[in-house]
């Protein structure tokens, strides 16, 4: 029926009857937190040992491995579902060797964040730009490019590697063809079936990445990944990356960036019906620190409407950096 029948703010008249009919909800069980691990000692600032402030990222540092177990002691207390790991090593080298070694730093914060913290999910990106002098996620070729088939092994090893020091997810995130299929033989084949793949599926070359690289110290020495990363303007091809993830063996698909690509979240869930994973990254993070700090806007009313909206899309899990306030402000409400 329609007006003066149909009045649809009757359900909008108290905040019971808004929470009664609430189609979307956001917990903290849906975050997972990003940590950057250092092998090197930070160098402590504000009183706080091992942590070593990121400029362009207020409020998020790079840890040493104590600190990054104290991070995911918070975390899991929070009731955050899971940490991701992300390593900054001591040297780096043309194939990043550092990047499958056991003692690598990603190894050593995986064993010692699920020793400390059994509960909480440590999941691991598994990439090589962290760990090459290049820069950039695979191997090269003598012309400079990247050998897309070259660096599977690789990236498989990482990922097996990963798995052995006990994570619980790996999260492939170079964008090479067949990676997935590549990771999910190998772990088979090395007794790992059951840890399950979160395949950055969508991983746009995006302007958004820019303190995340101040951050990991992973920026590319020449050139840029526009090459293996998809373009933003292309919509059909990032649902095609994630069928094509499915086909391989992927348990979760993932959409990177997430902010400005709310209508792929959806259609790479309406497309697979796989749990999915949408990365709120760095410089969505950057951009509402800015703009809360200069007093633009309420830093909390615009996180959580952020998060709410990236769940509202098709979201299952949200990876952002804003999870430890969130879920403070969500327990607040509570």
């Amino acid at each position: 029926m329609a007006f003066p029948q149909t009045r649809m703010r009757r359900l909008r008249a108290s905040a019971g009857l808004r929470g009664l009919v609430r189609e979307t909800d956001v917990r903290a069980g849906q975050f997972v937190l990003p940590l950057f691990v250092t092998e090197a000692e930070p160098e402590s600032s504000g009183g706080r040992l091992g942590r070593e402030p990121i400029a362009t990222m207020p409020g998020v540092d790079r840890l040493s491995l104590v600190a990054a177990v104290d991070e995911a002691k918070e975390a899991a207390a929070l009731g955050i579902a899971a940490v991701m790991l992300f390593g900054l090593p001591a040297e780096k080298d043309a194939h990043g060797s550092g990047a499958w070694d056991r003692e690598g730093v990603v190894q050593l914060a995986t064993r010692a964040i699920k020793q400390a913290v059994p509960e909480l999910l440590v999941t691991t990106d598994v990439c090589l730009c962290e760990y090459t002098d290049h820069g950039h996620c695979g191997v090269l070729r003598e012309d400079g490019t990247v050998d897309n088939d070259s660096s599977l092994e690789l990236l498989a090893q990482t990922a097996v590697s990963h798995a052995r020091a006990g994570a619980d997810i790996v999260a492939p995130s170079d964008m090479m063809d067949g990676r997935v299929g590549a990771i999910r033989e190998e772990l088979d084949g090395e007794g790992f079936a059951e840890v399950p793949i979160l395949a950055y599926s969508a991983k746009f070359a995006s302007a958004f990445y820019g303190p995340f690289r101040d951050a990991a110290d992973s920026a590319p020495a020449f050139g840029d990944r526009r090459g293996y990363q998809m373009d933003p303007a292309n919509g059909r091809e990032a649902v095609r990356e994630a069928l094509l993830d499915v086909q391989e063996g992927a348990d979760m698909l993932m959409v990177k960036p997430a902010l400005a690509y709310g209508d792929l979240i959806s259609a790479v869930k309406r497309a697979t019906d796989l749990p999915v994973a949408a990365y709120n990254v760095s410089g969505e993070y950057a951009m509402v620190k800015a703009a809360a700090a200069a007093g633009y806007l309420d830093e909390r009313a615009t996180v959580l409407e952020i998060l709410t909206s990236l769940r509202r899309a098709g979201a299952d899990t949200i990876i952002t950096y804003h999870a430890k306030d969130a879920a403070t402000w969500l327990a607040e409400q509570t």
